[in-house]
């Protein structure tokens, strides 16, 4: 018999909780709403956990003026 394959932090369901956590936040979702999706007691451990991740104000407020000029264009000028 073939030895029982023991699993890693790096692979395995705690990798994948960290990439769906990650693909989460990435997206912009809120730390308390991934927070209860992982079943972490406290919010601030997520926080903790993966504020790295979390865009920052800065990133946000970039990418929100962007999309209200981009729309801007798109509309036709009142004449």
């Amino acid at each position: 018999m073939g030895e029982r394959y023991k699993e890693s932090r790096e692979d395995g369901m705690h990798a994948l909780r960290h990439f769906y956590a990650s693909v989460l936040l990435d997206l912009g979702e809120n730390v308390k709403a991934v927070s209860t999706y992982l079943r972490h007691a406290d919010p601030g451990f997520t926080l903790r956990a993966y504020t790295h991740l979390i865009p920052t104000s800065e990133t946000r407020t970039r990418k929100a003026v962007d999309a209200l000029y981009r729309e801007a264009r798109r509309r036709p000028t009142a004449q």
